[in-house]
């Protein structure tokens, strides 16, 4: 039996998933009468792991918006790993936000999350590692135990647990 157990507290978001919501958006926008003739676009930098949304006007934005989140959530990608930009003018009157989707532990959270496993006094430690935090212990319940109080505080982020072991 393994003297240590382990695993990886992560906020990752399936970048494929993401590409078929905003595939599926581009179809709906194309489809609806409210949008014909528009300047509506959307484009995904997957490297940089950014949506910019172009449209005519603040009103036709927010559609967009609501779509692009009707979509997101159909597709179990999390509303919570999105930032919001601010709303800037294009060229031709046109409006533009750009999405960031948060990839990974920033590290103010990250530290949040071993000072929260540190209050507890769970005979657990979380170490940070890069973009995720590592959580080990000598005991299954102590593990499940900090699940559930990670799962119970609300870090502003998508949480997952990954590589039990």
């Amino acid at each position: 039996m393994a003297d240590q157990f382990s695993f990886d507290v992560v906020s990752e978001v399936d970048m494929q998933e993401v590409k078929n919501a905003v595939d599926q958006t581009m179809k709906e926008i194309h489809q609806r009468f409210d949008f014909k003739g528009s300047k509506t676009d959307l484009t995904l930098k997957e490297k940089e792991k950014e949506l910019e949304v172009l449209s005519d006007d603040e009103y036709k934005l927010q559609s967009v918006l609501d779509i692009v989140k009707g979509k997101f959530v159909k597709r179990n990608v999390s509303l919570k790993a999105i930032t919001y930009g601010k709303i800037e003018q294009a060229l031709g009157g046109t409006v533009r936000q750009t999405l960031t989707i948060q990839s990974g532990l920033p590290d103010d959270k990250a530290k949040a999350i071993v000072k929260a496993i540190k209050e507890q006094k769970l005979k657990a430690q979380g170490q940070i590692q890069g973009t995720q935090v590592r959580v080990q212990s000598k005991s299954k319940d102590e593990l499940q135990a900090v699940m559930t109080l990670l799962k119970q505080k609300d870090f502003g982020l998508d949480l997952q647990f990954t590589n039990y072991r």
